[in-house]
């Protein structure tokens, strides 16, 4: 029989319905405003924990854990981890023990919801509301943030728990939730309504609420963890799809790691509730149902953490096993072409995270740059003895500088629309202005040097051999000093950012040199003088004004207030040889 068929006075639907349902939209709104302020407070620290602890899967698993903290939900770790190697900034293999630690992580989660402490939720909301809305300091600001959150998970789970109430007293629902005894329902139902509201943590809160009055005993509250463990590998496994092959790995990783978990402790639930009741606080001074009310949130919440740091020491040796398993059922796909004009890096799962979204930003303006002295590289000859076709072709090379500036602006466009302190602000406008001047750099070729290029060829102009040494020497200097600023960029090397700076001289004298060269040529006796002169003399000025793109890239880390890159010293190195092909 539905609830709502019932007559209004064997229960009263609509208090129930508004305390539970409302009651959980509060915990769920509460529990990501606590994980926004938190991403805001520690985003940086993020990326140093990711970037220093990923090097072996121990060290990963601690990561794992530190990141689930602050981010309140393993969901959200696995969905990085996924974007993460989709971006290719992690291998499977250290994803792995990530992942694991992420289950950790969660339980931090439930240990923090068993304190009943919901009497004071309304106190926290109004502290946290004074500080956020009553300081202009950005800092205090995340800090009211985060208390209001904390407050409002409270709060919820006192809505929920109050509308709850009048169900003690009702002996159809009082024997379904006798059912959840059995370990298989429990795991099922909580298996399904995680993966509806795609919150482990929900799950979590919602279990202990009803732990609190004394609906559930302990060995249901184990196995309906157990399915919110299952559950929640839903939204890594959305998150996989059309993603590298690499990518789908890391996500089946999770799920057979929590199904793996589950599967070994599925008939030692009455052991692990002995212990559990063995190392948790007890109530000695209540009885019945009200000893079972108070005993049973914290014994939950405790389960909860034993079995996920058991699974993570258990498994966590069977690392290579996992990857030859999830290697063999995802098996990889026929050798593909990179599309040039496709971005390599810029997973929106990122965005969620905005420290680590401006860290893919900028290898993703490595890889534009890569573009940019791919035509730099060639621009020269061509312009100089390329035919009317190959002169042509630069339009097809910046056709693919054109595409990735125009992916990153989108890029940065939607990260603009994210939650950003004043930092990342500043650091997303020097990647906006690092991103156009690389494109005005092909632009440059794409334009102005195809159009002499041209005007060389109609007029049948012939450059003379020491003309071209002269240029070309010039040209050298300053496709090297956009190398030193785009890798500048990349790996945050602020002597490299210098050393573009202090080419100014040198290609000055180069230029100063090619001018003294040019103006000798004019004075000289030869067909067509003018016009040669003029082509030469702007070859040399679009020369000179990609060293200005170049020199206002590398001020913008040489002044220190820029990227902060806080990626893996490998990752680096891997991207700084693609500039240098």
């Amino acid at each position: 029989m539905l609830l709502a068929e019932l007559p209004s006075d064997a229960l009263q639907f609509w208090p129930l319905l508004t305390g539970l349902v409302g009651g959980l939209a509060l915990f769920l709104f509460g529990l990501e405003q606590m994980s926004e302020s938190l991403k805001m407070i520690a985003g940086d620290g993020l990326k140093k924990v990711l970037a220093t602890l990923t090097t072996n899967r121990f060290t990963g698993a601690v990561a794992g854990a530190i990141v689930t903290a602050v981010v309140q939900s393993s969901s959200v770790t696995t969905v990085l981890v996924v974007g993460f190697i989709s971006a290719g900034l992690m291998t499977l293999t250290q994803s792995i023990g990530v992942i694991m630690g992420a289950n950790i992580g969660t339980t931090i989660t439930a240990q923090l919801i068993a304190f009943k402490v919901t009497h004071y939720s309304l106190l926290l909301v109004s502290v946290g509301f004074f500080m956020l809305f009553g300081s202009r300091r950005e800092t205090v600001r995340h800090y009211g943030h985060l208390i209001m959150g904390l407050g409002l998970i409270f709060f919820g789970m006192q809505l929920m728990s109050e509308g709850t109430e009048p169900l003690r007293s009702y002996p159809p629902f009082v024997q379904m939730m006798h059912q959840m005894d059995r370990p298989f329902w429990g795991i099922l139902v909580a298996a399904l309504f995680t993966a509806l509201v795609q919150s482990s943590s929900a799950t979590t809160g919602l279990v202990i609420t009803l732990a609190g009055q004394g609906f559930i005993s302990l060995d249901a509250g184990i196995a309906l963890i157990f399915g919110a463990n299952i559950g929640t590998c839903i939204t890594a496994g959305l998150a996989s799809i059309g993603k590298p092959r690499e990518a789908v790995r890391a996500a089946l990783v999770h799920v057979v790691f929590n199904l793996a978990g589950v599967a070994i402790w599925f008939a030692f639930i009455p052991q692990l509730s002995a212990v559990v009741e063995w190392v948790s606080p007890r109530s000695p001074e209540l009885s019945g149902l009200a000893r079972v009310a108070a005993e049973t949130p914290r014994q939950i919440a405790n389960a909860h953490t034993m079995f996920n740091v058991a699974n993570t020491i258990l498994l966590i040796w069977f690392t290579t096993p996992l990857v030859w398993l999830v290697t063999r059922l995802v098996p990889e796909k026929p050798a593909s072409i990179d599309e040039p004009d496709t971005p390599k890096y810029l997973d929106p799962i990122l965005l969620q995270t905005p420290a680590l979204a401006m860290d893919v930003v900028r290898l993703e303006l490595g890889h534009l740059g890569a573009a940019a002295l791919d035509m730099m590289r060639g621009a020269l000859h061509t312009i100089i003895h390329g035919s009317r076709q190959q002169v042509s072709s630069l339009h097809e090379l910046d056709n693919h500088v054109d595409a990735l500036h125009g992916a990153i602006v989108t890029y940065l466009g939607r990260l603009s629309q994210e939650n950003l302190s004043d930092h990342q602000s500043q650091q997303l406008h020097e990647c906006l202005s690092v991103a156009n001047y690389l494109e005005s750099i092909g632009d440059m070729i794409e334009s102005n040097l195809v159009d002499a290029g041209r005007d060389r060829i109609a007029n049948r102009l012939v450059i003379s051999k020491e003309t071209e040494a002269v240029l070309e020497a010039l040209n050298t200097e300053v496709i090297r000093a956009t190398e030193c600023a785009i890798e500048s960029i990349v790996s945050g090397d602020v002597e490299l950012a210098r050393n573009v700076l202090e080419a100014k001289s040198t290609i000055n004298a180069l230029a100063d040199k090619a001018e003294v060269h040019l103006s000798g040529r004019l004075a000289a006796d030869a067909p067509n003088r003018l016009a040669m002169y003029r082509l030469e003399s702007e070859i040399m000025e679009y020369l000179k004004r990609m060293y200005y793109f170049a020199k206002r890239i590398a001020k913008l880390t040489a002044n220190g207030r820029g990227l902060d890159p806080e990626v893996p010293a490998h990752e680096v190195a891997e991207n700084l040889d693609e500039l240098r092909v």
